[in-house]
């Protein structure tokens, strides 16, 4: 018997890295899975449908059952498209996982519109362009599981204001949708993946060294390693699973061999005043007080 068995899953961006280690190893555990993959560059231009086709053949010639999908899910039309096509060949949709990605990195004060909305297209609008069409489903069958992808980056990337921006936005989304949906038995969750990857090739070797990547993707491929993509899959496969039904809202780490669970954002310290502020007495205590002992934004 497998985790999954009976399932039905949909997994963007799984024609390589971590969504192929995720979309494999559901299959594996008796899922039906739709492969979906733009089979763009790392930028995001062009489009191939190699990749996703080359991992349901994989899947098939294992005992699986898949079928590929190439819509851009950065359109509505894309995520609507990708959902149908769970419905069309499997009858249902049990599982969203977003995991499709792109990058343009570039400091802040370098980015062109286009480098920042194409980026914020593809991670956070093509989170909401999925996620809407599944819920609607998942309210009416009343259960279902959607799992996020967001990233160590959204924690203060200096190189990555697209990325970050997106990535913190997608665990705003997550909270939400775990607010709303869990009256229905829909659970909601996110991912904040450590894995070398394709992505992760393009980071400077100072920062990926940082962020604890610190291998090729060619090498995580070729041999087991802590940072292989399908080190990945298996929290995201029990976040999927009939055992998680009680777990929502939540932000998970994985990297390697660990995976972590991230605190909600939480007052620190409060200053009280008993009346509206004198400017005069904030600027007074706010140094031995809210400004005392105040920690850079964290990286992982």
């Amino acid at each position: 018997m497998g985790k999954l068995d009976g399932k039905v899953a949909v997994v963007t961006g799984s024609g390589r890295g971590i969504g192929r280690g995720i979309v494999t190893l559901m299959a594996k555990e008796g899922a039906k899975v739709v492969v979906n993959d733009l089979g763009a560059s790392v930028d995001g231009e062009g489009q191939d449908t190699g990749p996703a086709q080359q991992v349901v053949n994989e899947i098939t010639a294992a005992g699986g059952q898949a079928v590929a999908n190439t819509n851009n899910i950065a359109t509505v039309e894309g995520g609507e498209a990708l959902i149908q096509t769970a419905v069309d060949n499997f009858g249902k949709l049990d599982i969203l996982v977003n995991c499709a990605g792109i990058l343009r990195d570039r400091m802040i004060f370098n980015m062109s519109e286009e480098e920042w909305d194409a980026v914020v297209a593809v991670h956070l609008k093509g989170h909401f362009c999925t996620i809407r069409p599944a819920s609607a489903l998942m309210r009416q069958q009343k259960g279902g599981r959607i799992i996020n992808f967001s990233s160590g980056s959204a924690l203060g990337a200096p190189g990555q204001p697209n990325y970050a921006a997106a990535k913190a936005g997608i665990l705003g989304l997550t909270y939400s949708c775990a607010n709303a949906l869990k009256k229905y038995g829909v659970t909601c969750n996110a991912i904040l993946p450590g894995a070398a990857t394709r992505m992760t090739d393009t980071i400077p070797a100072n920062f990926a060294q940082q962020m604890g990547l610190t291998e090729s993707s060619e090498t995580a491929q070729e041999q087991a390693s802590p940072m292989d993509p399908a080190n990945v899959a298996p929290i995201v496969v029990f976040l999927a699973s009939d055992d998680a039904q009680e777990v929502t809202g939540q932000a998970f780490g994985a990297s390697g061999y660990r995976i972590s669970v991230y605190t909600h954002l939480e007052p620190e310290k409060t200053i009280y005043s008993p009346g509206p502020w004198d400017l005069d007495h904030l600027f007074k205590v706010f140094k031995g007080t809210l400004g005392s002992h105040l920690n850079p934004p964290r990286m992982l």
